[in-house]
């Protein structure tokens, strides 16, 4: 058996978080680490992955101003589907299981929001087995310490073998209707502890799949532990450790000859004009510019290379697939955007009364925010063959983020 339909994530961030220091400081998964909260970090690495199509975030109800505060400027956040949480966390995962009823989802995963640590990798190897047939899967580490049981009193009454003994992690992953089913017939149990979905697997009969988790997947849970993942993930750490964010900056340009029309279409926005651009697709040059940026951060060529002009399924098409599929490029090779500047070099029309239109297309393809997108025009003074208002060229700058090295093969 095997499976290729829809993955959705379900992040469970709902508690309070009384272990973790000051309850003055708010919930745990709300608190900086690193230079932003920690559920922003949780949330982007699955917001990065390209084999997730939902992700669900069950938070508290009197959250929703944090979580709206937390995750400002993230990528794709229209993606993200928040509800509420119940009054344990079997509770809300339950919630966030049935408020993907009517999306349907074959598989789907089920993550701490106070595991900021998880990465592309982890999320991968807990989604093989599901795509392989399998209805069950968890990450898990091999316990190095040695174990002791103690008494009531205690004292030791025995030591316990750690060849068989895993620490059980998340994302643990499952086949969507099977722990729906299991979840929702747990709801009435109240003689067993579930301290897990894996255990409510496992109390359901669905055989659960291990696989090597992470050292580094750890959950945050007292004041120390928010200390350690600051330094790891902040300045103090940059200096020694390789969590030192890849930024790269990417360059593109694009220039158009003028045609009989009666108007332009620039980064996304139709102008009305004496004139139009000539071209294969649409003649945005704004838009051209700004895919041959982002293709550049990651080293993926040009937008030449991916749409050819000479192929007849580009005649006049909107410039907007292509920086779509540069968006996508990006993203699945590990990359967050985090800034656009577009500058559009020509002597008419002004491009003025139309930035912030423009600004805010930019912000919807590249699902950042408007504050993030930068538009200008300046003229060329006359001078040459836009100075002769022969053409119209555009100038792009985009920065990247890649939290993991770039595959340069």
């Amino acid at each position: 058996m095997t499976r290729s339909g829809r993955t959705a994530a379900i992040i469970v961030a709902a508690g309070r978080g009384e272990r973790a220091g000051n309850p003055l400081d708010g919930p745990k998964q709300y608190r900086p680490i690193g230079g932003r909260p920690v559920i922003a970090w949780t949330l982007q690495a699955f917001l990065n992955h390209e084999e997730i199509d939902t992700i669900v975030v069950v938070i508290h109800p009197d959250d929703h101003q944090l979580f709206a505060k937390a995750v400002r400027g993230l990528n794709d956040v229209h993606r993200v589907l928040v509800v509420n949480g119940g009054t344990t966390r079997q509770q809300s995962v339950l919630v966030g299981l049935e408020a993907l009823a009517d999306r349907t989802p074959e598989t789907v995963l089920i993550h701490d929001g106070a595991r900021p640590f998880v990465n592309g990798a982890l999320i991968s190897a807990v989604l093989n087995p599901l795509r392989s047939g399998s209805d069950a899967v968890l990450p898990a580490t091999p316990l190095t310490d040695t174990i002791k049981k103690s008494t009531a009193e205690g004292l030791v009454e025995t030591t316990l073998s750690r060849q068989e003994l895993r620490a059980a992690q998340t994302p643990q992953g499952f086949a969507y209707a099977a722990i729906l089913d299991a979840h929702q017939r747990a709801a009435g149990q109240v003689a067993h502890e579930f301290t897990d979905d894996c255990s409510i697997a496992e109390w359901a009969g669905i055989p659960v799949r291990l696989v090597a988790g992470s050292p580094d997947n750890i959950k945050l849970t007292v004041a120390r532990d928010m200390t350690m993942a600051d330094k790891m993930l902040g300045r103090e750490a940059q200096a020694g450790f390789s969590t030192l964010p890849d930024i790269r900056t990417g360059n593109g340009y694009d220039v158009h000859a003028v045609t009989t029309g009666d108007s332009v279409t620039l980064c996304g926005v139709s102008i009305p004009h004496d004139h139009a651009l000539l071209g294969h697709s649409d003649a945005d040059v704004g838009l051209h510019a700004l895919t041959d940026a982002l293709l550049a951060t990651c080293g993926a060529g040009d937008i030449g290379d991916h749409f050819p002009p000479t192929d007849p399924q580009w005649k006049d098409a909107k410039s907007d697939i292509f920086l779509n599929h540069a968006v996508g490029v990006v993203r699945a090779t590990g990359g967050t955007i985090m800034n656009a500047d577009v500058t559009l070099i020509c002597e008419a029309p002004k491009i003025g009364p139309h930035r912030q239109a423009m600004r805010q297309s930019l912000a919807d393809i590249l699902g950042i925010a408007i504050a993030r997108c930068s538009v200008k025009a300046t003229t060329n003074e006359g001078i040459g063959f836009i100075g002769r208002r022969e053409g119209i060229a555009a100038i792009a700058t985009a920065s990247v983020a890649y939290s993991e090295p770039v595959n340069d093969g």
